[in-house]
């Protein structure tokens, strides 16, 4: 099943976001790429159209993966939010995003795992 949607990917690591941005655009998915907070926010702010999911990094210098969705959040609020990390420990510490339910994924992740994890976030009924 091909996308639908335009996804914000957030990580500050190019070889990451180059590897992800690739295969969700391969799956039809329109992607908006930053490296940190601060610039996802400038972006998402900028677009014009819809952002449908907010796909970051839990770790990152500078902002939380879990602070930059609260903020994006604070001006979309429809916006679904996957959440992705290599950090096997507990990566959710201060984490005061609203959703019950925390939508993650591990890496490394193989293109399937995460085109099954963006559908299944993005088709889940708020």
């Amino acid at each position: 099943m091909a996308g639908y949607a335009t996804i914000l990917l957030v990580d500050d690591e190019r070889m990451v976001r180059d590897l992800v941005g690739a295969i969700l655009q391969r799956h039809g998915y329109a992607v908006l790429e930053a490296q940190c907070g601060a610039e996802a926010l400038r972006i998402s702010r900028d677009h014009a159209g819809p952002i449908h999911l907010l796909l970051t990094d839990v770790l990152m210098p500078e902002m939380t993966g879990p602070a930059l969705a609260e903020q994006i959040r604070s001006f979309r609020p429809d916006i679904r939010i996957l959440y992705m990390s290599g950090y096997t420990g507990n990566a959710f510490p201060a984490c005061s995003d609203s959703q019950s339910a925390i939508a993650y994924i591990q890496k490394p992740f193989t293109p399937a795992d995460l085109t099954d994890k963006v559908r299944e976030v993005l088709e889940k009924n708020t």
